[in-house]
């Protein structure tokens, strides 16, 4: 997800270009608050519960719309990945993303495969084969038709294409006039895509989620260059219109027998974090700056990495002997400590070793 990624000139520093070199905490918290609602949507839709509205009275409510913090996620990644590859040659961006992404990412792969593959532990569909564990490793088993290890991992190949076209603006110089270009070119191609018949250009262009990375980039340039620019307002403007209608087929995917999604909900949602983005990139939330933030966005990745599989499996395990409550707050923190320890012991050192074996 990072979906998921903070990168900068160290691997989690979020840097306020033009206005001072502190750091952007709010875009730390508002990642750590995207992977909560992830782990809440999976916790309450698939662990079993006899009905979430019912176990959990408001948070049942709440929860069957949590997913929508994938679309926080997306419209933070265009934020940060345009902000990181400024001013950086291609061969440095790519690094960075290299550096960002793997030591985590391949971590809980191995972790999730092996813990599936223990005897007694209730099963969600097929157990993983060991080529499928390998294969994910590669973080393109998407494009080969290898189901992921772990269901989050969707988010991860939407990812990687948005760095591929952005690898083309790092690779001709990142300057404002060619990144307004590239999102021009690319909210077309997401338009024309859907009734093009060609499925290159649908699997490059994304159209359900291009708007989020796009309106993300536009966010930034605000942030940068100031208000009074016209390009990245109008940016903005066409990518939520086709956002909002993104909603309608992405709401299907979500939608079960019981519980059809809201269009009226999930624009609403999408609109609030356009509007959370929107204070971002004016410098209004620039005095949530607590320490403690840091900390929260640097986790969400792993967290996001690790809470999906290995959590339901401990749910469905637990929950005829242990109180509803008491069960998914305890996983919550459970997955959260996980996820320290892995930002702490894996992805710090194995992304120190990465970046000195590319010198």
């Amino acid at each position: 997800m990072s979906v998921l990624t903070a990168p900068s000139r160290s691997p989690h520093a979020l840097d306020t270009p033009r206005r001072g070199s502190g750091r952007l905490r709010i875009l730390d918290g508002l990642r750590l608050l995207a992977a909560l609602l992830v782990v809440l949507f999976h916790y309450t839709r698939l662990g079993g519960w006899p009905a979430a509205e019912g176990t959990f009275p408001v948070l049942g409510v709440i929860a069957p719309y949590a997913w929508l913090g994938v679309e926080l996620f997306f419209l933070i990644s265009g934020f940060v990945i345009c902000m990181s590859a400024w001013g950086r040659p291609l061969l440095s961006f790519v690094r960075s993303r290299v550096v960002r992404l793997f030591p985590a990412y391949w971590f809980c792969v191995l972790a999730t495969g092996a813990v599936l593959l223990l005897p007694g532990l209730p099963a969600d569909g097929d157990r993983p084969t060991v080529s499928q564990v390998l294969t994910n490793l590669t973080m393109v088993q998407s494009s080969l038709g290898v189901d992921d290890v772990d269901r989050s991992y969707w988010t991860l190949w939407s990812e990687l294409r948005f760095y591929l076209l952005f690898a083309v603006v790092a690779w001709l110089g990142v300057t404002r006039r060619r990144v307004v270009a590239f999102c021009w070119l690319w909210t077309l191609a997401a338009v024309l895509a859907p009734a093009s018949g060609l499925p290159v250009l649908s699997l490059l262009a994304n159209p359900l989620y291009a708007p989020l990375f796009i309106s993300g980039i536009a966010f930034y340039l605000i942030r940068r260059d100031g208000p009074r620019q016209g390009a990245p307002w109008a940016l903005l403007g066409v990518n939520w219109l086709l956002a909002q209608h993104s909603m309608i087929e992405v709401a299907k995917v979500y939608s079960t027998a019981s519980h059809r999604m809201s269009w009226t909900v999930c624009v609403a949602v999408v609109t609030a974090f356009y509007v959370l983005m929107a204070a971002v990139a004016l410098g209004y939330l620039d005095r949530v700056d607590w320490r403690w933030l840091t900390t929260g966005g640097a986790i969400s990745y792993p967290l996001y990495l690790i809470h999906q599989a290995i959590g339901v499996r401990l749910i469905h395990l637990w929950r005829e002997h242990v109180p509803p409550w008491t069960l998914l707050l305890t996983t919550v923190a459970a997955m959260v400590a996980v996820a320290w320890l892995i930002h702490r012991y894996v992805e710090r050192p194995g992304g120190a070793l990465l970046r000195r074996a590319f010198g």
